[in-house]
């Protein structure tokens, strides 16, 4: 009798593992996530988001499998982070600045601090948010946070000195509208999508952007000048974000993989800026745009130009009862130290 009851223990024990073996979904439930990103699938920024998820899915042996929606075919842009907030999408990827006053001291990123890289903008982002840990990203998990490669003037006419922008219409956006006042050319506001027509039709005549854009969004064919202003360059803050209710649940060694995997996508995503700079930038010289270096005293006189909108910020923020001066102190002085 004992032997009979062993061998159906041994028989039921085999049928279970074969099971479990033959059908790895009787053996653990798969975790199904929405990812809501706005750029279009092509473009390198979409193509990095897919790649995260890929890896998650890869690194996690397919227990989480990610669903990607690029081109803001699960929301608009602005709307992402409240979605991830109420859980219409799990995962979402969008611009802090497209929903300006949601995260006012992290703002102090969009400021022109005087950019030169994309990676050291993601780099001081980051160590801006482990440093500040501000309480405007509670709602969500932070996966990671990235900002793009220093946003510089480009235009129809050349811009050589302060005097050749007084009432250039130039396309910008949020902050970068301050900027472009300070400098004395008159902003005209437009999403990215719109500024290739605007640009060819004359409703613009330049534009304040990373020099990504010239091959991306093909804007080197309807302008001919980048004036590499960069003591006034700014830089735009950006973030990867998961509903909370959905991060807590995750398994912690699900969670520690994650983790894991958006340090490396910090460093990843900071060298890709730098990486389609330099692409926009040789792509943009082939079709006989040119770069216009500003000597020093006249970069100068750029930057100079940027003071009142950085103390426009620090009173802000004391408005609010933030600490936008140690805010603002931290980012200049990580750029001093890391930028060459």
């Amino acid at each position: 009798m004992k032997q009979r009851i062993c061998m159906k223990m041994i028989m039921l024990s085999f049928a279970v593992s074969f099971v479990l073996t033959a059908y790895p979904a009787f053996a653990q439930e798969v975790i199904t996530l929405r990812y809501a990103h706005f750029m279009p699938p092509l473009t390198a920024q979409a193509i990095n988001s897919e790649q995260w998820c890929k890896e998650v899915e890869k690194r996690t042996n397919g227990k989480v499998k990610i669903t990607f929606y690029p081109g803001s075919t699960l929301m608009p842009a602005p709307q992402t982070y409240d979605s991830v907030v109420k859980g219409i999408a799990d995962i979402g990827w969008s611009i802090m600045s497209y929903t300006r006053g949601k995260f006012p001291l992290t703002e102090v990123i969009d400021l022109p601090l005087g950019y030169k890289s994309g990676y050291v903008a993601t780099k001081l982002i980051n160590a801006y948010y482990e440093k500040f840990k501000p309480k405007e990203f509670d709602e969500t998990k932070v996966l990671y946070l990235h900002a793009h490669g220093p946003g510089i003037l480009t235009t129809k006419k050349a811009a050589y000195k302060l005097e050749d922008l007084k009432g250039m219409k130039i396309r910008s956006t949020g902050l970068s509208a301050k900027i472009v006042q300070a400098l004395g050319a008159a902003p005209v506001g437009m999403p990215i999508t719109e500024t290739y027509d605007a640009l060819s039709k004359g409703v613009a005549e330049g534009v304040l952007m990373p020099v990504e854009g010239l091959h991306q969004w093909k804007l080197a064919e309807v302008t001919k000048f980048t004036t590499e202003n960069y003591g006034s360059a700014y830089s735009t803050g950006f973030f990867c974000v998961m509903n909370k209710s959905k991060w807590n649940a995750l398994p912690p060694d699900v969670q520690k993989t994650i983790e894991a995997i958006d340090l490396e996508w910090i460093e990843k995503t900071g060298k890709l800026w730098d990486t389609i700079d330099v692409e926009g930038k040789e792509w943009a010289t082939k079709q006989g745009h040119k770069f216009i270096s500003l000597p020093k005293e006249e970069d100068d006189r750029w930057t100079e130009r940027m003071r009142p909108i950085l103390d426009e910020y620090v009173k802000a923020m004391k408005d609010k009862g933030l600490p936008g001066d140690q805010a603002l102190k931290f980012c200049l002085d990580y750029l001093k130290q890391n930028q060459k």
